[in-house]
């Protein structure tokens, strides 16, 4: 089963290089570490994605060219418990930059250095709550980067998207994990924007890969009109399983991700991962060329995308309206 989703996608990006740019002086070669949350990707799936990974084309662009005046330490966690060790590795080597995504990720980088800039990247909600950075306008430390931010906002959107299609939509299931401090951070958020669309919610965590089936199980008997998935290590590894799940149950998805629309969900809408990328790689560049990630504002992610399978509306028996047809910047026959 391919266990490849939006974290090992984004991991692909950090990893490969183009062969050619203009490089910086040959006497400075930098290292840059990445601590990234998911399982690391085959060698054959790393030679599809070589030809377009943004984070590396952003590079090139900036005159840095992989193995030439920069290199690449990457750690893949499978496991939450596993980061702290690796951001400890990569402390250890002495990289000149941390790219972190995810929030274990960031918090666990965070923890193992003070000095070493860190590049957080997509996953973070609230870096300030999350206790990462002073602002957003002056972090004020070691940490930098973009965010998805708008929490709130953008799940009011995925509703509005989804009673659309399921105009009879009164109960979601929401999968989470509780271990996640970027999901709980949003619980009252999240609760706001339910009660005002009038929509209930049927909490479900699952916080660990050997605790999936017994949590689909749960979704399945709360009965709800739809699923919508949070973006964690645990659905990223598992979004084929889920999405196999769903079309089983006759339930309609919404995710974050449109890896998750790959794999057979049904509707996806979140930040595009080649502005992610791109925005990860500019704050790199920056750091790399002297800039102080305490002075380097973090941005909010303003790109969205719309992904619809409509292989798998038909397999659920929906019709999706022309009205959202006509938004979607993706359509997968």
């Amino acid at each position: 089963m391919r266990r490849i989703g939006l974290v090992v996608v984004l991991a692909v990006g950090f990893i490969l290089a183009p062969l050619a740019a203009e490089a910086q002086p040959a006497h400075k070669t930098a290292r840059i570490g990445l601590l990234i949350e998911g399982p690391a990707p085959s060698p054959e799936e790393l030679a599809k994605l070589i030809p377009t990974n943004p984070f590396w084309q952003a590079m090139k662009d900036l005159g840095w060219v992989h193995g030439q005046n920069i290199v690449a330490e990457r750690r893949f966690a499978q496991s939450p418990d596993q980061l702290p060790a690796f951001a400890a590795e990569l402390v250890g080597l002495n990289v000149d930059v941390i790219v972190a995504y995810g929030t274990p990720a960031a918090r666990a980088a965070k923890q193992a250095t003070s000095t070493i800039p860190i590049v957080i990247t997509s996953g973070v909600e609230d870096p300030v709550a999350l206790g990462l950075v002073a602002s957003l306008a002056r972090p004020g430390g070691n940490v930098t980067g973009s965010i998805f931010g708008g929490y709130g906002e953008l799940l009011g959107k995925r509703l509005d998207l989804l009673k659309e299609v399921i105009p009879r939509l009164a109960r979601v299931a929401n999968l989470i994990n509780p271990t996640n401090p970027s999901h709980t951070i949003v619980y009252p958020e999240r609760d706001a924007v339910l009660k005002a669309a009038g929509v209930q919610l049927q909490r479900v965590a699952v916080s660990e890969a050997k605790a999936l089936d017994h949590a689909l199980a749960e979704i399945s008997k709360g009965k709800p009109d739809a699923l919508i998935i949070n973006m964690d290590v645990i659905t990223f590894a598992h979004a084929k399983a889920i999405a196999d799940f769903a079309v089983r149950s006759h339930l309609p998805t919404m995710a974050l991700a449109r890896e998750f629309v790959d794999a057979g969900a049904l509707m996806s809408y979140g930040p595009t991962r080649s502005a992610q990328l791109r925005q990860a790689a500019s704050y790199v560049d920056k750091i790399l060329k002297g800039r102080k990630p305490a002075d380097l504002p973090i941005e909010r992610q303003t790109t969205f995308e719309l992904v619809i399978n409509m292989k798998t509306a038909k397999a659920l028996g929906l019709t999706i309206p022309q009205s959202v047809l006509l938004r979607a910047d993706q359509v997968i026959e």
